[in-house]
């Protein structure tokens, strides 16, 4: 009987201790404020595409998950909107926050990057780059400029998903709009084609953080 009782004190004290025990602490984000990132690095491997965040910020590119790193807008991106209808799917109450498409020092010079896709392994030596969904306080878009004329490539203000398609081979940099301070959300999803057969690979969505300061 004492055997027993030691026995069912010893599993009360077992459950009670891993009740008492902790989950693992989360860890903690990856910020990223200024300097170099392809946010969208796409790579072609064993017949799968992927997708990274590929970090330049530091003195060595680091490959990171997107979905461990926030994305910091600062008040110094904050600009005012050109005035004009062809800028009218950007800001609010003619503010805005960019990251601008040149290398500017104090922001992220954001861009995408396909290098890494082998030539003639998919069709047309392309990936499409899909934006399905955004969240946040308010719009969101991509842009070139060129001439003082935008170019929209994404835009979440008139509906969403939106496509583009991306040549293999492209280190490419762009204007990353937001309508208001706030933190967002941006869920893409990057397809190809396969040369051999003809099947659609794709990367899976992935959700990238932007914490826009005010």
């Amino acid at each position: 009987m004492r055997t027993r009782n030691r026995l069912l004190a010893g599993l009360a004290l077992t459950a009670a201790l891993l009740a008492g025990a902790s989950a693992p602490a989360a860890a903690a984000p990856i910020v990223l404020s200024s300097g170099h990132v392809d946010a969208i690095d796409v790579d072609y491997t064993g017949g799968a595409l992927t997708v990274d965040l590929l970090d330049g910020t530091g003195t060595t590119d680091v490959e990171r998950n997107p979905a461990d790193v926030v994305l910091q807008v600062p008040s110094a991106a904050r600009l005012t909107v050109p005035g004009g209808g062809a800028w009218s799917f950007l800001g609010t109450d003619g503010q805005a926050w960019v990251l601008p498409q040149a290398s500017t020092a104090g922001l992220l010079w954001a861009g995408w990057n396909t290098t890494d896709v082998p030539s003639g392994v998919l069709q047309n030596n392309r990936v499409s780059f899909r934006l399905t969904n955004v969240t946040g306080p308010a719009g969101f878009s991509i842009y070139t400029v060129s001439g003082g004329t935008p170019t929209v490539l994404f835009d979440s203000g008139n509906g969403l998903p939106d496509t583009l398609n991306v040549n293999r081979n492209t280190h490419a940099h762009v204007n990353w709009g937001f309508d208001a301070a706030g933190t967002y959300t941006v869920t893409f999803e990057v397809t190809g084609t396969r040369a051999s057969d003809g099947s659609t690979i794709t990367s899976g969505a992935q959700t990238w953080t932007f914490e826009v300061l005010a």
